[in-house]
């Protein structure tokens, strides 16, 4: 057969498969119906008008078409495979197995024409349009019905928008409204805008939030009217607003803090408000009504921002109720406001506090595979002491351990296991010598130490004993920004049992031997984390990361050690390392629909070692490559630069670091059906040398680094089962960069038929959590 003919009959194949979805997907469906029903497939809103310009027209139809009701069936390319998998599924005779679970998880009803009210959706248009400022809008409905199937249209002839001309606002003299009058100039109602009544809404919104601050506490919107007056002008709008006349006294009065009363062993399910006198311990302005003595009193203190005799206001209200939930100690927490009985225009404050469990353990199960290098698990048991000293401090001792298996390379059972405990002490407040610090922010600031011992076998290769240690700071400052500084971080690596094979290899490569050699690291330690994901109506948001690792530069100051002049200073007789490190993750998330978004990641990284070292110690280089990564490389094989290292003698690939680090990542990711997320991605980068190695041509950075960045592009399924998710990604490489120069690009060769192809090429990546 002609190449031809077979490019022909490759056509007409998709062009039958494309029509054979049609028909299964489509007109399957509607055979499935009710006598007389037809299947709601849509509306549409159509605005007539040539005032509005066709941009703001448009997004004007968008809105209404947001509004109609109900939605019909969710499609895909104009398949609805969801009403498909519904009707395949027919009646369950059970609420349990595997058709019920087609039909009610999988599946989706169909929206029948005849749930649709034209006159119900017309009116709601015609609302939302006035509200906006369209007044006396005209609104039609009509529809459409063919092949089983109809559809709503609706027309919406707006007349020309309304604009506010003037804003008053109350005049009296009530103290309130001199309040409301001195920030007039923060109102977000604006003349020359256009009416809306949305944003009166949020304007009494802010007027009420400006009111708590200045302890009104009774206050709320409901009482403030917005008269609007559209008598007089072209089309233009007065707005007044005004206290309304029938406003409860208490709402128009401030009121200041009296008594705050603290109740630290509160239980929902019994009367725990019962007190001998002995419980009750005054302690500046708070009474503390603790039966079981299980706090400090300094601990209220420095989560209740209310003094006596403060006016009310709602930041500090807020302030100390997410105080005390920060702390970490209290599964419930209650505050309640009421007027005092000894005191006019004063208010009492009641915490009640149930507490968590004191003492109790976690177990953490986690894994992950990569099928070009390790596959494994880790388990983690945390036994935690809460309020440790009565001063709402946290104990947390936990022991683990875990295996690692290779499945690449000759798989002569090189695993890795490791065994360890860590101990952390956390204090909900920062502990600085001579000085008193206190966080002014929701957050409670935390000062943490922690010892940590881990044992590591690489079996057949060699062993390595790490003992760190840490003692430093967590805050932050609001719910985007949070710090972490180390002021002391020291890790001290010994090696042992290590095998001839090793130190045979090792002989012959430098990279392998730093591995096997002690390793003394201190120095402090930084990180800046900001994010707003959390916002998930935003269209874009970011996520970013940045580190600094200064390692032994005031001893090396000190001390004048220097490298290059073979004086190299040792601590125990161990070199320390010098060295100023920096890393930086910054993350893009562009929401394209309810269910897609396109994530990128940039990560750059640099360490420059001096002083006391010539390299950065081993584990404090950059690698990449790997399951969160570049997923189309296995773990830690790519680079440095166009630098290649095959397997050694002993049959196992050795792991690849540097000093410099440039890597980037692109992500597709859309909701399939069910639980099921699909994503295509590309990853790119590599890692380099600050200095020439003469074992490793090709390593160090140079002015042509872009030609060695590696290339690599797969898809992937998401399994989201809410608490974790499983990850699968397939991955091949499009560009490597230890090739020679001009044959790196490798898409060409490119072969899914191929088997040979496929094993050297393809990736499967297996893992818990999205990659970024």
């Amino acid at each position: 057969m002609s190449k031809k003919h077979s490019n022909r009959r490759t056509e007409y194949i998709r062009y039958f498969i494309a029509l054979s979805l049609f028909f299964v997907f489509g007109c399957s469906n509607t055979k499935y119906l009710p006598e007389g029903e037809l299947l709601y497939t849509g509306g549409s809103v159509t605005v007539k008008d040539s005032v509005i310009k066709k941009k703001e027209r448009k997004e004007l139809e968008k809105e209404l078409e947001g509004l109609l009701r109900p939605k019909p069936n969710k499609g895909f390319l104009g398949l609805r495979p969801k009403l498909w998998f519904y009707n395949i599924a027919g009646e369950p005779k059970k609420q349990k197995g595997f058709r019920y679970w087609l039909r009610t998880k999988v599946g989706e009803p169909p929206v029948l024409f005849s749930k649709v009210d034209l006159d119900y959706n017309a009116s709601v248009l015609r609302n939302f349009t006035e509200n906006r400022g369209y007044f006396k809008t005209r609104v039609s409905a009509d529809s459409t019905a063919k092949n089983k199937r109809a559809t709503a249209e609706y027309t919406v002839i707006p007349k020309e928008q309304y604009i506010i001309k003037s804003v008053t606002f109350p005049d009296d003299s009530l103290a309130m409204s001199r309040i409301i009058g001195r920030s007039s100039r923060r109102s977000l109602l604006k003349v020359g805008k256009p009416y809306d009544l949305d944003v009166i809404k949020a304007e009494r919104e802010r007027i009420d939030a400006r009111l708590k601050e200045k302890g009104y506490y009774y206050f709320n919107p409901d009482y403030i009217l917005a008269q609007v007056d559209s008598t007089k002008g072209d089309h233009e709008v007065k707005v007044r607003l005004v206290i309304k006349p029938d406003t409860p006294p208490k709402a128009l009065t401030a009121y200041k803090i009296n008594k705050i009363i603290v109740y630290p062993n509160f239980s929902i399910s019994k009367d725990s408000l019962k007190y001998a006198k002995e419980d009750v311990v005054q302690y500046k302005d708070f009474t503390i009504i603790d039966t079981a003595d299980t706090f400090k009193p300094r601990v209220f203190d420095r989560a209740i921002y209310f003094k006596k005799g403060d006016l009310y206001n709602r930041k500090d209200h807020n302030l100390t109720l997410n105080r005390f939930v920060n702390l970490g100690t209290f599964s419930f927490v209650k505050n309640e406001f009421k007027p005092s009985d000894s005191l006019p225009k004063t208010l009492d404050s009641y915490y009640y506090l149930t507490l968590l469990p004191k003492k109790f353990i976690r177990v953490e199960v986690l894994g992950k595979t990569n099928s070009a290098s390790y596959t494994g698990t880790e388990v983690n048991v945390n036994w935690n002491n809460r309020n440790l000293f009565r001063g709402a401090e946290l104990l947390t001792v936990s022991v683990f351990g875990g295996a690692d298996f290779q499945l690449s390379g000759a798989n002569n059972g090189k695993n890795i296991y490791k065994i360890g405990t860590e101990t952390s002490l956390t204090w909900p407040r920062f502990i600085v010598p001579f000085f008193h610090v206190e966080g002014s922010s929701e957050y409670v600031p935390r000062t943490k130490a922690t010892v940590r011992y881990e044992y590591q076998n690489r079996t057949q290769l060699y062993a390595l004993n790490s003992f760190k240690a840490s003692y430093g700071y967590l805050w932050k400052e609001n719910v985007r920004k949070e710090h972490q500084l180390n002021l002391m971080d020291i890790t001290y690596v010994s090696p042992n049992h290590v095998t001839a094979e090793y130190l045979a290899d090792a002989e012959k490569d430098e990279s392998l031997k730093k591995v096997i050699e002690k390793q003394l690291i201190f120095g402090p330690t930084y990180t800046y984390t900001y994010t707003n994901t959390m916002q998930k109506r935003k269209k874009n948001t970011f996520y970013f990361s940045g580190e600094a690792d200064l390692a032994g530069n005031v001893t090396g100051l000190i001390t004048g050690a220097n490298v290059k002049k073979n004086d190299t200073i040792k601590i125990f007789d161990v070199p320390f390392s010098q060295y100023a490190k920096f890393r930086g993750d910054f993350r893009h998330y562009l929401k394209l629909g309810k269910e897609s978004q396109l994530a990128s990641r940039v990560i750059l990284g640099v360490g420059i070692p001096y002083g006391n070292s010539g390299a950065l110690p081993t584990s404090k280089q950059f690698v990449v490559g790997g399951t969160n990564s570049i997923r189309a490389f296995r773990a830690r094989s790519i680079g440095p630069g166009s630098y290649l290292n095959t397997e050694t003698e002993n049959n196992y690939l050795p792991d690849q670091s540097g000093d410099l680090k440039l890597e980037f990542s692109t992500e597709y990711r859309a909701k399939l059906f069910s639980i099921v997320k699909g994503a295509a991605f590309i990853d790119a980068g590599n890692i380099w040398l600050m200095n020439k190695d003469p074992d490793k041509p090709g390593a160090e950075i140079s002015k042509d680094f872009m030609k060695e960045i590696a290339v690599g592009a797969g898809v992937g399924l998401r399994f989201d089962v809410s608490f974790f998710i499983l990850r699968t990604d397939l991955a091949f490489p499009l560009r490597k960069p230890y090739l020679p120069d001009g044959q790196r690009w490798v898409i060409k060769d490119i072969d899914f038929g191929s088997g040979l192809w496929r094993k050297e090429n393809l990736i499967l990546n297996i893992a818990i959590g999205y990659p970024f």
